[in-house]
Order: structure tokens, then sequence, then C-alpha cells
């Protein structure tokens, strides 16, 4: 089985795994507990969040752990409507079409609260705009939420270009960057995004662990969605897990240590996938030629049944869009978004691969792809 689901989620590296056995063999005090093991416990926590805020730029005490992207993607957008929305009467969100379902899915609950909520729709390269975002304020636009990589295409939105204007007219950036960390520069000492979503899992971390950065200077102010015990400054009631912690202070480091070389390594396996793939006819690319990681690489295949394309693949472990969606079986909606016909958004593969992906593997997966693309078209009474 070729392993091309990065995207969904990445292995375990082996040396986060390392720095993670020691709290599940040895380590086992609550950080909370005021004696020796629990201090011993609080200075794991406390060094991994030192290390998740230097792979960001950001400040120790910015960094809020959660249970995962997903949390923190609530959190911060629950949060800042409940506490600015209440206060200051502010209740219009401005997002997009092509958002993760947490972000989506909240954003529609907060809808049946009585806020407003704008869906930006990109364009036909996946991308939303920093002049698309301010064009759609409204005076009560409380919080602009926008992904800084797209999941399915990836796709990188104009999120750089776009957090100054949010914070010079004091509106609030929320940026889900699941996808981002690892893949693209962050510097949030210079890039005033208010809140910044992340997950252990998409880069190299275990599953079960996130975190939210809560910017202090000017100072983001969120509602807590737990209560009971006060943990993480009041924002997050609950025990940390210190083992998950450390994985993800562990692969933080290592995203941003590995950065360059990791696009590097992606760029020559995306070059070696599309060139295997480079013999077939009506194969679009979604989420165009530009501005996009290396990583992620999303194709249609014209002429031939998405379900029946997938099923012939039994050696690959692909998907054809998020994993968080692919219980619906209906075609993406974020290919549809970028204006893909439902049967071209069906018969879609996301290709997405990494450190232990070589370049003989996605040679061999384009091949496969290929091979089987021509079998069902050669099958199919429609295609010519």
């Amino acid at each position: 089985m070729i392993y091309l689901d990065y995207a969904a989620t990445t292995p375990l590296d082996p040396a986060v795994l390392e720095a993670m056995l020691p709290q599940l063999s040895d380590a086992h005090a609550n950080p909370a507990s005021d004696h020796g093991p629990g201090r011993r416990a609080r200075l794991a926590v406390e060094q991994s969040r030192a290390k998740v805020a230097r792979a960001i730029g950001a400040e120790v005490g910015e960094i809020i752990w959660t249970s995962g992207a997903t949390e923190s993607d609530n959190l911060a957008i629950k949060g800042a409507l409940e506490f600015y929305g209440e206060a200051g009467g502010r209740a219009h969100i401005v997002t997009s079409r092509t958002e993760h379902k947490a972000v989506l899915d909240t954003c529609r609950y907060l809808e049946t609260r009585g806020v407003r909520v704008t869906y930006l729709q990109p364009g036909p390269d996946g991308r939303v705009g920093a002049a698309q975002v301010i064009a759609a304020l409204e005076p009560d636009t409380c919080l602009v939420t926008l992904m800084w990589v797209n999941n399915e295409t990836g796709a990188i939105n104009e999120v750089e270009p776009l957090a100054p204007l949010l914070a010079e007219r004091g509106i609030l950036f929320h940026v889900d960057a699941a996808q981002a960390v690892g893949r693209v520069p962050i510097d949030l000492s210079q890039t005033p995004i208010s809140l910044m979503s992340m997950s252990a899992h998409k880069a190299y971390g275990p599953k079960g662990i996130g975190a939210l950065f809560v910017r202090r200077r000017p100072r983001a102010r969120l509602a807590p969605q737990l209560h009971g015990g006060g943990h993480e400054q009041g924002m997050r009631s609950g025990t940390l897990a210190t083992h998950q912690i450390v994985g993800m202070g562990a692969a933080f480091e290592l995203a941003a240590e590995r950065r360059e070389p990791d696009s590097a390594h992606a760029l020559r396996l995306r070059a070696a996938l599309l060139q295997s793939i480079g013999s077939l006819d009506g194969v679009f690319r979604n989420g165009g030629d530009g501005a996009c990681v290396p990583h992620i690489l999303n194709l249609s295949f014209e002429g031939v049944d998405g379900e029946s394309l997938r099923a012939g693949l039994p050696g690959l472990a692909v998907s054809s869009g998020s994993a968080c969606s692919a219980a619906t079986q209906e075609p993406s909606y974020v290919l549809r978004a970028l204006g893909r016909s439902d049967a071209l958004a069906g018969a879609s593969l996301r290709f997405s691969y990494g450190r232990g992906t070589d370049e003989a593997d996605t040679r061999e997966a384009g091949a496969a792809v290929a091979a089987e693309v021509l079998r069902l078209r050669e099958l199919s009474p429609i295609w010519d």
C-alpha cells in the first residue's frame, strides 16, 4: 500500500515518538498538581508550549492547548462572537465557501443564533484575495475567518497581506493553519493575525492535541467554551495530556527546522507524479499552478466515475477530499465552489505526500491511476 493521504493525517515522526515515550511510561503526574512529579509534568508542558510558540513566531503565553484544530476553530469563532458580539453588538462574520467543515458548521450554528455570515466565493485558482475580504466588511463585522492553506487543493489564501488591513480596522482575524505549519513561513511577530488554529497530527505529531494562538497585544478576548477549573488562562478547562503536548512540541520544532527541505522534497514528488500522469487527456488540476503548497495535488479525471476509480486503486491510500467529509459520499463542496461539475468533482483524487514518500512511490501511483483511468474510459459508453 502506497500512503498518499498526508493531508488527512501524517505518520508520527520517530523523533516525536521518542520524545513522548517517557511521558507515557514514567511521568504520569497531573501537570496541575502542586508536588514534585506534578511540577516536572508542568515543566514538560511549558517547554513544549515554548517550542510551539517559537515555531510560529509567537509569545509563550499566547499558546492555548486544545484537543485539535476543530476545537481551536470552535473556541476562536464562538468565543470571539460571544465576547465581542454580546459586548458591542457586532454580529457579522466573513469567511469563504471552501473552509474546513469545522469552520463552516460553526458559522452555520452561529447563524441559528442570529449571527450574519458572508461566504466568499474563491477564484478559479481556489484562493480568496485580500481585496475580496475587505470589500465584504460591514460596520458590525466582528471576525474574519480564513484558512491559510486549503486542505483539499493546497491553495494558499492571501493571509499575510490581509492581516494588517484587518488589524488597522480593529477586526479580529482567525486563521485555520492546520495545513500551513511546516509548509509555509509563519511569523506571527510580523503578521498581525489575532487567532490561529493548529493541529499536531497534520505535522507528524500525535492525534488528539492542538493549540490556539491568542494574541496578547492587541489582546484578543474569548468567551471560554469549556468550563471547569480555569485551566489555560481560563480559556480551556481540562486536565492536560502531557504526552500529547510533548509530542506536539517536538513535532512543531521539527516542522520549523525541516520546512525548506520538506518543501523541496514535496516539489520533487509532485513533479514525478504529474509526469507519470501527464500522458492522459481530460485531466484538470484543482487549485491552480501558482500559490499552492507542493504537498497537496488535487486532480479531476474526465470521463470516469469517481467511485469506480477509487475502487480500482486498492494499492493506493488516496482520498477524494477532506477526511472529515468522506462519510457523506457527495462530490467535494470545495471543488464545486471552484466551478467543477458534480461529475468532475466526484471524479477527483487528492494526492498528499511527505517525508515518508519517495519518487518511486509517486511514479508507481501515477502509473496505476493512469492505467485505471484508461481502463474505465474504455468501458464508458460516452467517452470518445
